[in-house]
């Protein structure tokens, strides 16, 4: 997954997905996925999320595609540009770091945070991952306590539990 960097926000473009776990929203701008919602059983809940109204729609793209893939258990590669502006170094290379967290398996934030040289700033790995604007594309649901409990999620617990039950079921 190419992670771009640019110091230009461009216009956005927005699309919204119905998947099996409900409506995801997506925005992106010329230089790759902005923001993704995590689903929702409301339509109207993503228009809200994303500040947007019905006909600032955009037609689908593959991205939609493979979110349904997803979102039905299909280990799928997201190689969509993202579009980090607004994000720090440090957040971008816990985004980095959580992208090579293979589907169907976890890593602990501890484990992160030496990964990217970081030791001991498991909490601000947290933080960061928790401030992640493009759930599942940059895998932060993968990411665990170091006694194997489940942190946060900003899609809720639940979910977060759903998405690593689904992965786990379906490894290859």
């Amino acid at each position: 997954m190419a992670l771009k960097r640019s110091p230009n926000r461009s216009a956005s473009k927005y699309e919204m997905v119905e998947t099996a776990q409900g409506w995801v929203g997506i925005e992106a701008s010329e230089q790759g996925v902005r923001r993704l919602t995590l689903p929702t059983k409301n339509r109207n809940s993503v228009l809200t999320e994303l500040g947007i109204e019905e006909q600032d729609l955009s037609p689908g793209s593959g991205l939609g595609d493979r979110l349904r893939h997803y979102f039905v258990g299909q280990p799928v590669v997201f190689k969509e540009g993202l579009d980090l502006t607004g994000t720090t170094d440090f957040q971008k290379q816990v985004y980095e770091a959580a992208c090579r967290i293979p589907y169907g398996e976890t890593r602990s934030y501890g484990q992160l945070a030496e990964e990217i040289g970081r030791p001991g700033a498991a909490r601000a790995v947290g933080q960061a991952l928790g401030a992640n604007p493009v759930p599942i594309l940059i895998p932060c649901h993968r990411v665990l306590a170091s006694d194997g409990g489940l942190g946060g999620f900003s899609g809720g617990i639940k979910t977060k539990q759903k998405l690593l039950a689904m992965e786990k079921k379906n490894r290859k």
